[in-house]
């Protein structure tokens, strides 16, 4: 059967692929050590786990939720915001409970990209920037990211005819795959930008959480003039390892957040209230509670880890200030694809190719530091005999 010319447009999904190539080793028994995707090795606040078990026993929350979701996940995640980034949210209209921030970034595009319409998208990037724009027959327009941009898009750098024309474009810092953060000033340039040119505008803050050294991730919404232009997302998988758990919210502008709640009630039925309970109980413990600390001690001891590795072979590598990601440039003489397949042929170990995530990530793959230390010490060690076995040194 013949798919929609969309859906054959669509590249393979990257984390779907590398699952698959691991799932095929292992059936062969070969061990395979995954550091290629950021699920948290620890598990969700005790205090969230109880309220979902507690919500769980209760009859009553055993019905299809509102759309508009919990009332009391949607005041605690306004306080969030008022605590963390000084920014005063409508819970009744500026904040949406989502099955996850991942399908709110696809279905906002089902809510405002008509076919033909540009979509500015960062590269490389969260494939699923892409996708949402692909599926709704969006046109998408890469947005640069390089090492000497400090990976932070150049918005000069965009004739002025494709910014007019331009209808919606996604961002996020502190980003993923590159680590690369941003100082407050750079969400008032992209104000400006935006507004002059009617964009709109959607930030992934997923990484709002995880950063070091005293780093603190700012809100796009926090920005002057953010809020008549766009929206922020937020997921509770990577700031309270509520991976699986399947729930995000979208904050921001009233009239984005009223279309995608549209295209939600259409496509699903709402978070399990339980879940959205459980939500709100993280919410409660504020921005500052101990467990981010004791999280951010973690990923951070790892990536230095992950650094201090590849710098003694040669590498120049900086420890990045947020996420969970290690942006490594690939030895010389490798591409992306080619340097992840001998990782998983020879060393066993699984990496992200950095192209999985759009042509500006040629020439990198993705480390990421989500598993625990036994298993990244081991890991590290058969890729530093790889490394050994065939000389490999990084690029001059």
């Amino acid at each position: 059967m013949k798919t929609t010319k969309k859906l054959a447009g669509l590249p393979p999904y990257l984390f779907a692929q590398i699952d698959a190539s691991v799932a095929k080793l292992k059936a062969s028994g070969q061990e395979i050590l995954a550091l290629s995707k950021s699920d948290p090795d620890h598990p969700a606040p005790r205090d969230v786990v109880q309220e979902l078990q507690t919500q769980a026993a209760r009859p009553e929350n055993h019905h299809y939720p509102d759309f508009d979701g919990l009332p009391e996940l949607r005041q605690e995640a306004a306080r969030w915001y008022r605590q963390r980034f000084g920014v005063e949210l409508d819970p009744d209209t500026q904040i949406l409970p989502l099955l996850g921030s991942k399908e709110g970034i696809v279905h906002i595009c089902e809510a405002f990209i008509d076919p033909g319409d540009i979509v500015l998208a960062p590269d490389p990037a969260f494939p699923s920037y892409k996708t949402g724009a692909v599926l709704a027959g969006g046109q998408v327009h890469s947005l640069p990211l390089l090492p000497e941009k400090n990976f932070l898009p150049d918005f000069s750098l965009l004739d002025s005819a494709t910014a007019r024309k331009a209808k919606l474009m996604f961002l996020n810092y502190p980003n993923n795959p590159t680590g690369a953060v941003i100082s407050p000033g750079f969400f008032s340039q992209v104000v400006e930008f935006a507004t002059a040119n009617d964009i709109m505008v959607c930030h992934d803050h997923a990484y709002s959480q995880t950063s070091f050294n005293g780093y603190r991730s700012p809100s796009f919404l926090a920005a002057p003039g953010a809020m008549n232009i766009g929206v922020e997302f937020f997921t509770f998988s990577k700031a309270f390892n509520m991976a699986g758990w399947r729930l995000g919210l979208v904050a921001g502008n009233a009239a984005m957040i009223h279309g995608l709640k549209i295209v939600e009630t259409h496509v699903n039925a709402g978070v399990f209230y339980p879940v959205q309970y459980a939500g709100a109980k993280a919410l409660s413990m504020g921005p500052d509670h101990p467990f981010f600390e004791e999280m951010n001690a973690n990923y951070l001891r790892r990536l230095s880890k992950v650094v201090e590795f590849f710098n003694a072979r040669g590498w120049r590598l900086q420890v990045p200030e947020a996420t969970v990601y290690a942006w490594v440039p690939c030895p010389a003489g490798y591409s992306s694809v080619a340097f992840t397949k001998l990782l998983l042929d020879e060393a066993g170990v699984a990496v992200s190719p950095g192209t999985g995530f759009g042509d500006a990530g040629e020439g990198y793959v993705r480390i990421c530091v989500t598993y625990p230390d036994a298993v990244l010490d081991k890991a590290l060690k058969r890729i530093g005999r790889c490394l050994d076995k065939h000389s490999l040194r990084p690029s001059s």
